[in-house]
């Protein structure tokens, strides 16, 4: 999933949006990691990548198990700074709707999540998580009794289809692609190019609905993902009869606890019950409260200042997707008050600086450069260890099997940097003292200050960085054209799901290099991409082995990207906000579990 200030990518994933919003952190943390900060992080990570579970029909069964101290009524007020992307579920591949998504939309599957941030895929409109025959090549899905629309229309196999049908059209054009591309391939738009808009399907071969309650997905290899897959918001229901098109992304019908009561485009939405939600057949939501009132209009400063300060409404407000303010980190940490009222964790994006393989093929002179940058000042650049942690390699700690302590450029023995061991390299490699390398950057205060920190590094080692100042809203359009004019640029990646697949596909398979494509460096390794093809596959433990084989060979052996840093996120919530914990399958507040202490 892209983010406003995460994921940004087109054709299957999406990349960290550079600049989008400042990451969180201390900024004024430019120094060493102490190690009890780096030991309670490796513990955080390990909690944060444990494998995920499929779940049975027991597991799937509503109601959600109820909250602690949980009490109904009251309204949560919501801050964010600017209008959500969509609220079309087929439009929905950014963290915000995303997060949106969960109080008004349902699909197949969900994400549940326990105390400990173990996650399980159960079924939300189906019974279950679904059951695989054929070698995993197809999929079966039952749906439960109960499920309505918020106007009291039952959905039917008939609405799920259409849900699946509708994204081939050209109607949707910013969400997710995987699921049309399984069933379909690349050119998936042409095997239905108006969706189901004039009475045409994709076939039974392809997608079935034999009944009112069963769907059937037949793919022509083993797609052991599609559970986790269908958990994305991209790909929750939109009932036949109540689709209006393009209409539908500003009045889309809820099948969640919630819809939408009134919605005034780039000011604020009001989200009430929907009395329709049933909360039998649903083992992830909860409906304490009685609504959330969003205010789009609130920068992050702000935000920050009023939850500080927790008088009045902001009692019950919270932090959507934005987060503390790095100008006021100081102020919300050495507080203990105000402190334990945030929440934290990694979030699913690595940092790192992208070589364009085109430009710069000599592997010593990628491995100098990744030696020579000072990681750890690029971090103090977006926050210190509140907004990120010294990367290793390219996996984040939200994957499944995260290793802390993979570290083959040595960067947590040397976090600023190996000048010598970058020097010895360069002169192995025969470079000229003064030799001139592009690098790209965007126009944020981040890029800005990381822009200074990678030129001083180079020139350390004696290269003449030419730095080029790009705009944020253009910026991965411009390094995303295969014949771009820059050796060197930072990009961003997140998973869609925590599964690996979701990372070195669409970054690092060499079938992938295209403009607008997020294989930003061009790698094109046939042995990456054999490793690629077998793991997708293979069953999650079984795939897990093979992408990180792929992993290794991709940082060790030919270095596409120097890792930098691993994303942290932090945000704050009102004292009478209760069940507020950190979501390691969000990477913010989750929100399924809110309430009002005082009602």
């Amino acid at each position: 999933m892209k983010s406003i200030r995460s994921r940004h990518a087109r054709a299957i994933v999406v990349a960290l949006a550079a600049g989008s919003l400042a990451l969180t952190g201390c900024s004024k943390d430019g120094g060493s990691k102490n190690t009890k900060d780096e030991s309670k992080s490796k513990t955080d990570a390990a909690a944060q990548s444990k494998p995920v579970v499929y779940g049975d029909t027991a597991a799937s069964t509503g109601p959600a198990a109820e909250v602690p101290g949980a009490k109904p009524g009251g309204v949560i007020n919501v801050y964010t700074q600017s209008d959500l992307s969509h609220m079309d579920p087929g439009q929905i591949y950014v963290s915000d709707a995303g997060q949106f998504s969960n109080l008004i939309h349902r699909g197949l599957t969900n994400f549940q999540e326990d105390a400990k941030g173990n996650l399980t895929v159960v079924g939300d409109i189906a019974t279950d998580s679904g059951k695989s025959s054929d070698g995993g090549k197809t999929w079966t899905f039952t749906l439960k009794d109960g499920i309505k629309d918020q106007d009291g229309n039952a959905i039917t196999s008939a609405d799920v289809r259409h849900t699946i049908e509708r994204q081939y059209s050209k109607v949707i054009f910013d969400g997710p692609s995987y699921i049309q591309t399984w069933l379909s391939g690349d050119d998936y738009r042409k095997a239905l190019p108006d969706g189901p808009y004039k009475g045409k399907h994709l076939p039974d071969t392809v997608l079935a609905t034999p009944d009112a309650k069963t769907v059937v997905f037949h793919f022509n290899q083993p797609r052991p993902d599609l559970p986790q897959a269908l958990a994305m918001a991209g790909y929750s229901i939109v009932p036949a009869k109540q689709d209006t098109k393009e209409k539908y992304d500003k009045a889309p019908k809820a099948l969640g606890p919630y819809k939408i009561a009134e919605y005034k485009p780039g000011k604020s939405i009001k989200l009430v019950k929907n009395t329709n939600w049933d909360p039998k057949t649903d083992v992830v939501r909860h409906q304490y409260v009685d609504g959330y009132d969003f205010t789009t209009t609130i920068d992050a400063p702000s935000q920050t200042k009023r939850l500080i300060a927790d008088q009045g409404e902001a009692k019950n407000a919270i932090q959507f997707t934005d987060s503390v303010d790095p100008a006021q980190m100081q102020s919300v940490i050495s507080d203990p008050a105000v402190n334990k009222r945030t929440v934290k964790g990694y979030q699913p994006y690595v940092w790192q600086l992208t070589f364009n393989l085109d430009r710069m093929k000599d592997k010593k002179v990628r491995d100098a450069i990744t030696y020579a940058l000072p990681n750890q000042s690029m971090i103090a650049a977006d926050g210190g260890k509140y907004g990120g942690e010294l990367a290793g390699g390219l996996f984040a700690p939200t994957l499944p099997g995260f290793d802390p302590n993979y570290d083959p450029f040595g960067k947590l023995k040397k976090p600023n940097g190996d000048i010598e061991k970058a020097k010895q390299l360069l002169k192995e490699a025969g470079v000229k003292e003064g030799t001139k390398l592009t690098y790209a950057y965007s126009n944020t205060p981040r890029g800005q200050k990381q822009m200074v920190i990678v030129k001083d590094a180079l020139k350390k080692i004696g290269f003449d960085v030419q730095a080029q100042e790009k705009d944020r809203a253009s910026y991965y359009e411009q390094i995303g054209k295969v014949d771009n004019p820059y050796d060197m640029y930072m990009t961003g990646w997140g998973q869609d799901w925590p599964s690996q697949s979701t990372v070195v596909t669409p970054v690092y398979d060499g079938t992938l290099v295209s403009d607008g494509a997020s294989n930003y460096s061009h790698i094109n390794d046939p042995q990456v991409n054999a490793l690629i093809k077998e793991a997708l596959t293979l069953e999650p433990q079984a795939a897990a082995k093979k992408w990180e084989e792929a992993h290794h060979r991709i940082v060790e052996e030919i270095n596409p990207a120097a890792p930098v840093y691993y994303s942290k996120q932090i945000q704050l919530s009102g004292s009478n906000v209760g069940g507020v914990k950190y979501s390691t399958e969000s990477s913010y507040i989750d929100i399924n579990n809110l309430y009002l202490i005082q009602p």
